[in-house]
């Protein structure tokens, strides 16, 4: 890896150009959007292009194929996502695969999926998936790979972060 990673990731649901215009470089975008059968490849060029321009890194989630043949910043492999197809591929030396996991086993299959960071779920979002700040510690010291706190991050418990792991975290509401 021979490029910075951002610190923060945000997920969108639509490429809205204004939402680049919020965010500054230590920001990255994952659009993730599972309603979608097939992704627009002229919007996401455009989208793309904003991003470079204003030194942002961008990611697609769940189609590792499209992102590397679009020239993204990398792909996103959600928990439920645990194809290694994408092993047979040669990627760019910055292009960068994220992954998520909720517990140990999809923890190891992310690693297995070579992904270079992974986010782990819920740190602090109360649902069923919901680890609080002690598992998540557990978690995160059980993998070599980068960690990236991702569910309920907000103003008031982002101080929090700090005894963990995670230099990075991710969300939604938290950019909203």
């Amino acid at each position: 890896m021979h490029f910075k990673l951002p610190n923060k990731y945000y997920f969108i649901k639509t490429l809205d150009t204004n939402l680049i215009k919020k965010q500054d470089k230590n920001t990255g975008i994952i659009y993730r959007d599972y309603t979608v059968k097939s992704y627009n490849k002229k919007l996401i060029l455009k989208f793309n292009e904003l991003c470079k321009k204003k030194n942002i890194k961008f990611f697609i989630a769940n189609n590792i194929k499209l992102a590397k043949q679009l020239n993204l910043s990398g792909a996103y492999i959600p928990s439920f996502n645990k194809s290694m197809s994408h092993l047979c591929y040669n990627f760019q030396v910055n292009f960068t695969i994220l992954g998520s996991a909720h517990n140990i086993k999809e923890m190891r299959i992310k690693e297995k999926q070579k992904v270079n960071t992974i986010f782990i779920s819920s740190i602090f979002k109360k649902n069923r998936n919901f680890l609080g700040l002690n598992k998540f510690k557990l978690l995160s010291n059980l993998t070599r790979n980068r960690v990236v706190a991702l569910g309920g991050v907000s103003i008031k418990n982002i101080k929090k972060l700090k005894l963990t792991k995670s230099i990075m975290f991710a969300g939604i509401s938290f950019f909203e």
